[in-house]
């Protein structure tokens, strides 16, 4: 690399450092700053903005250097870590007053997008994980940990595909793998599909035996029975080699890894990638939190609450009791005012706990770390009293589970001043009366300052020179200074120190002695200081499991009480949820466009699914009518009743949901090769191909990226599969704008049409955006390319074109020509009006309960009815 023998020793000395962590950016402590040599100072001024200097480096050599002030180091770490490097922090680990040639200097700790612990580096209620893979055939194992709150699980998964999707819906920082499987194409694909870091590493570390050995060592256990996780080797092979890169980064015991557990994805509700992007759950389709469910929902008073709500977004249950118990929780503090007040107040200025009990843990909190954490375990008692008279469940359990911690309370108040330093290498950390020898430290102090302005009295009397000071600096120490129009007064005893252009500089013995005695205290009061607040430091560390304990409570209350407070503000009721297989939602509300209309403009819309009759609900209607807002509202609803939380609606009794499988939106993947279409049927074919007797299908406007005929033909299959599927018969909303699939009702008995209903008026259209029974036979989509402002000459040629296109639709009774070749499970099937017994508008008659609908329902129905007889009358 360089030919050290032209270098001077401290460059040698970077180099051998630099050695050791090829892959990251070295920031070598120098004085105040932290530098950097060679092609990393390249690297960084460039990432940086910062200017690229030069250093003398060795005998007629200057080497590429950029440096940055250790106090503000925190901003420029935060910046090249967002541009994907990792950074080798190296620093002085010895007194340079003390050293013997260079200073002795070590890497302290290694900085990589998953390993942040610094909440200025760190978004404050989101999770920032690092997750390990390992792939074995077609299974892999995965661990995650988020080290900035101690989060550490494992899974495992049967199918390789289905790991890539839980590491997509975890999106992590950064992703480890052995170094073995650098060039799967699985890797490759994670490359492409996330932003996150990929670091290989050292293979021998993922392998069962080591693995196991190095969890045992963390844990101080025999064995892992007590983790109930024996049994997944791949889990454990993950874990065990995320642990031990973690460890290697921080040059330290990871103390706030107490737990690790064992999770399965399918113990929550399924919600496959494209269905989280479609449905814009926590992030928008721009990565942001605008628009979504989370920005709707969160109005968490912590941080702790904040990340917990993503999780219960993320991740809704399937355990009906578990459901039932949030809801309870929820409903209490719905109907009681005090407590859910009281509780989001008290929340208030609550202290990340879990991410200040893992920086106490890593040895990198500070004084006000401490006293943050102590403010926040006194209002324990407060929240007690609050939840004494609770009734639900969940609330008495946080109750019983919220102890007082006042060995931690009185030792922090006891030691830690009120507001101290950020520093802890200054000072001024410590209470009087914490610790004897640093109180008489003190008081030599301040009695040998007193005596020095006793002195400079004593002096200028003595002399007679009344502008004599006694004065001090870091470089001379303490000193008599005297104008040089006085020195004649200047008594033998004194010592020249130094000549200035007007003064000169003076020592005596007697404030010799005094300044090695003032310094000398001072210097110990700095070091016993910081003795002593490690000591405490390290003394919090060990009540880790407790503190984190309680951060869990406070994240449950937090999201408890604020889910009730957007119920009630937004008028939200609390959903049936039973092991049936149905969905029937009355009055249903999207909950995202009614927040951002307004609950008075928002139109609430009904929606019935059940295996026996409303199996597949097909959605006609104008484009902009609001098909797409139907069916995504659907999801969202069940999703957020699964959730445990109140929804939008008047009523509802929801039969849990296993999966939401959808097919929406339109986009190509050009880094896969993937036109739109591709796309359109991959999502398709994911949807078909992992269906249950427990799923909800949400499609939208299947076929529509190839050729009118060929999208509705695979449209029109789609359905008779979905239909033909007796043993699962899987709930579904399929939105269209090919209105001939409406006629797949006569023929598929568990198949509906729907619209979403609007009227014309002068050649206008007025959008309703009410979903009504029926069909509509056209689309409606010239009238949108009008309002969208496209040239009346191009609107009405369109007109004309539609119209032709429509005529020759037909075959020669004025039936569409479809339905003469439509068949069903390999049968032949009857025109769509061709006699065969009972008129099939007789039978229709005889379905409808007519007490229920409503007038512009029944007018429908009639408009529908009309038109069918006209076309049978040629």
């Amino acid at each position: 690399m360089t030919d050290k023998l032209n270098l001077t020793p401290m460059m040698n000395q970077y180099l051998k450092i630099k050695n050791d962590y090829p892959q990251a950016l070295l920031l070598f402590r120098l004085g105040d700053f932290y530098e950097m040599f060679f092609e990393d100072a390249k690297i960084a001024s460039k990432a940086l903005d910062i200017t690229l200097t030069a250093r003398q480096g060795g005998k007629g050599r200057r080497v590429p250097m950029c440096g940055v002030p250790y106090h503000a180091v925190d901003s420029y770490i935060a910046r090249l870590i967002k541009g994907g490097f990792k950074v080798a922090i190296c620093d002085q680990v010895e007194d340079p007053k003390l050293a013997k040639g260079i200073v002795k200097r070590e890497i302290i700790r290694v900085i990589t997008p998953g390993s942040l612990t610094e909440p200025n580096l760190l978004e404050e209620k989101v999770n920032n994980f690092i997750i390990s893979l390992v792939i074995s055939e077609d299974k892999a194992g995965l661990s995650l940990v988020d080290l900035s709150t101690g989060e550490f699980k494992i899974a495992e998964f049967g199918n390789l595909e289905n790991s890539l999707d839980e590491l997509e819906r975890i999106n992590p920082s950064e992703v480890l793998i052995p170094e073995n499987l650098l060039s799967l194409e699985a890797i490759e694909r994670i490359k492409k599909g996330n932003s996150c870091l990929i670091t290989p590493y050292q293979e021998w570390s993922f392998l069962y035996e080591t693995a196991y050995e190095t969890l045992l060592s963390h844990f101080k256990t025999g064995s892992l029975a007590g983790f109930g996780i024996e049994e997944c080797k791949l889990g454990i092979a993950a874990a065990g080699g995320l642990l031990s890169y973690l460890q290697e980064l921080q040059k330290t015991e990871l103390l706030h890894l107490t737990r690790l557990s064992l999770y399965s994805p399918r113990d929550f509700l399924a919600v496959d990638i494209d269905s989280r992007r479609s449905l814009e759950l926590t992030r928008n389709l721009s990565g942001e939190k605008f628009g979504t469910l989370l920005s709707i929902l969160d109005n968490t008073q912590t941080a702790m609450g904040g990340r917990l709500l993503v999780n219960w977004i993320e991740q809704p249950l399937l355990n009906l009791a578990e459901i039932k118990k949030r809801q309870d929780g929820i409903e209490n503090l719905v109907e009681d005012d005090k407590l859910r007040e009281g509780l989001i107040e008290t929340l208030k200025g609550i202290g990340d706990l879990e991410r200040l009990i893992a920086r106490i843990s890593l040895g990198t909190a500070n004084a006000r770390d401490l006293l943050n954490l102590g403010n926040t375990l006194k209002r324990i008692p407060a929240f007690k009293k609050m939840l004494a008279h609770s009734r639900a469940k969940i609330l008495k359990e946080i109750d019983r589970a919220l102890f007082p911690l006042s060995r931690i309370t009185d030792l922090i108040d006891e030691a830690i001043v009120d507001e101290p330093p950020l520093s802890l290498r200054d000072g001024g950390l410590i209470k009087e009366g914490y610790n004897q020898e640093l109180d008489e430290l003190r008081s030599i102090t301040r009695s040998g300052k007193d005596w020095i302005v006793n002195l400079q009295k004593e002096e200028i009397k003595r002399t007679g020179i009344n502008s004599l000071k006694v004065r001090y600096n870091r470089v001379f120490g303490y000193y008599i200074e005297v104008t040089k129009a006085n020195l004649s007064l200047v008594p033998p005893d004194y010592v020249r120190k130094q000549t200035l252009v007007n003064a000169e500089r003076f020592i005596t013995p007697a404030l010799k002695e005094h300044e090695v005695k003032i310094l000398g205290a001072e210097e110990r009061i700095l070091e016993l200081e910081y003795t002593l607040f490690t000591r405490i430091r390290e003394s919090l560390a060990s009540e880790v499991s407790s503190i984190q304990g309680l951060a869990g409570k406070f994240a449950h209350l937090d999201v408890l009480a604020d889910l009730a407070g957007v119920s009630l503000s937004k008028n939200y009721t609390r959903p049936e949820l039973d092991e049936g297989n149905a969905i029937n939602i009355e009055e249903g509300r999207h909950p995202v466009l009614e927040d951002l209309l307004g609950s008075n403009k928002f139109v609430p819309n009904p929606i019935l699914l059940d295996q026996e009759e409303n199996q597949i609900l097909i959605i006609t209607g104008p484009n902009m009518a609001g098909k797409s807002t139907y069916i995504r509202q659907v999801a969202l609803l069940v999703l957020m009743a699964q959730m445990g939380t109140f929804i939008p609606a008047k009523k509802a009794r929801i039969g849990l949901v296993d999966r939401i499988l959808t097919r929406i939106g339109t986009s190509d993947n050009l880094a896969r090769g993937m036109s739109t279409f591709m796309v359109e049927m991959c999502q398709t074919a994911n949807v078909l191909n992992n269906l249950t007797e427990r799923s909800l299908v949400i499609l939208d406007e299947i076929g529509r990226g190839t050729s009118t005929f060929d999208g509705l033909s695979i449209a029109w299959a789609v359905v008779e599969y979905l239909h033909r599927l007796e043993d699962k018969k899987p709930l579904t909303l399929f939105a269209t704008h090919y209105h001939e699939l409406t006629e797949l009702s006569l023929t598929l008995k568990r198949v509906k049409n729907f619209n979403v209903a609007v009227r014309e008026w002068n050649d206008e259209v007025i959008f309703l955006y009410k979903v009504v029974a029926g069909s509509i036979d056209h689309s409606y989509g010239i009238h949108v390319a009008r309002l969208a402002g496209l040239p009346k000459m191009v609107v009405e040629r369109a007109k004309e074109v539609l119209n032709t296109l429509e005529i020759n639709s037909v075959d020669s009774s004025g039936l569409p020509k479809l339905a003469d070749s439509a068949e069903a499970q390999g049968e032949s099937q009857l025109g769509l009006f061709e006699s065969a017994g009972e008129h099939p508008l007789v039978g229709e008659i005889k379905s409808l309960d007519l007490e229920k609908m409503t007038p512009i329902e029944a007018l429908n129905k009639i408009i529908e009815w009309q038109k069918k007889c006209r076309k049978e009358d040629g």
